[in-house]
């Protein structure tokens, strides 16, 4: 049994949206509850949930309904990112005030930046935000792979408590595990749903996978059997979770958020509707 305070299935969830591009306050309270009723936790306004398109009311709006959604004991994760980090301090303050948990950032993307200048950004992130923050890192956004490195020396910062990495990279993926799997201070959370299995049997902590938007209870048994040992098992929830994935995810990333809130429309969990440009 994992006894890291983070750790398990999070949803990275996506944003349910009316015709007139409002957030669907009926739609995010059925996904909250279904991701509920499935033992999984949310996170709301990253990538899966088209947070560098929203508006700040909708934004506000959200993190405002899932706190006070949330119950005694479970967590709420908050993608805080921006390319104003003034502005990613001001959500991490108003996402903690909700009842926030955990708060998430990525890189800024506009600039190339030099190794030196990232770690610059997350430390001074790291300083001004007034809770657990979790780095992440989707090099496919951002443009820019964070090294471990740098993310090892980060981790050691009282308000750094793990990594989300979404960067598809085997190698990259050992090396975390190498790293942090014995390290009870701070989470490694993979959002690489196709190595879901091999990473929680060799030490993850946790998921993060879009895919869990359309049956957290896949991840959820996945993880269960991963604790237990149970390879075989493991290996036959990876290959539904890759039948899953193949239903939606194309080689560009906005269309397959497309296609996820589509086959999610036709399971009656939200509208279809997405925030321009996708």
């Amino acid at each position: 049994m994992n006894k890291k305070k983070y750790h398990g299935v999070v949803v990275p969830a996506i944003t349910p949206l009316t015709a007139g591009l409002d957030l669907d306050t009926d739609a995010a309270g059925r996904l909250l509850l279904f991701f509920r009723q499935h033992d999984v936790l949310p996170f709301i306004l990253g990538t899966s949930g088209e947070a560098p398109s929203l508006p700040a009311k909708l934004k506000q709006d959200y993190i405002r309904l899932a706190g006070r959604f949330k119950t005694a004991g479970e967590q709420l994760y908050v993608g805080i990112s921006s390319w104003c980090l003034a502005d990613s301090v001001e959500w991490a303050n108003i996402a903690f005030g909700e009842g926030a948990d955990v708060v998430v950032a990525n890189l800024p993307s506009y600039y190339q930046l030099s190794d030196d200048q990232i770690r610059g950004y997350f430390e001074k992130l790291s300083e001004r935000v007034p809770g657990p923050l979790m780095i992440y890192n989707i090099p496919v956004t951002t443009h820019h792979s964070i090294p471990l490195q740098i993310i090892d020396e980060l981790s050691h910062h009282p308000n750094v408590v793990g990594i989300k990495d979404s960067e598809r990279n085997e190698e990259r993926l050992k090396a975390s595990l190498k790293l942090w799997a014995h390290r009870e201070d701070f989470s490694h959370f993979l959002g690489w749903a196709a190595k879901s299995g091999e990473s929680l049997l060799n030490g993850g902590d946790g998921l993060i996978p879009s895919t869990a938007n359309l049956n957290p209870g896949v991840y959820r048994d996945l993880a269960k059997a991963a604790a237990a040992g149970d390879r075989e098992r493991v290996a036959q929830l990876q290959q539904l979770s890759d039948e899953l994935g193949s239903l939606y995810q194309s080689g560009v990333l906005g269309g397959s958020l497309r296609a996820l809130k589509k086959l999610m429309h036709e399971q009656g969990l939200c509208q279809p509707y997405m925030m321009p440009p996708l």
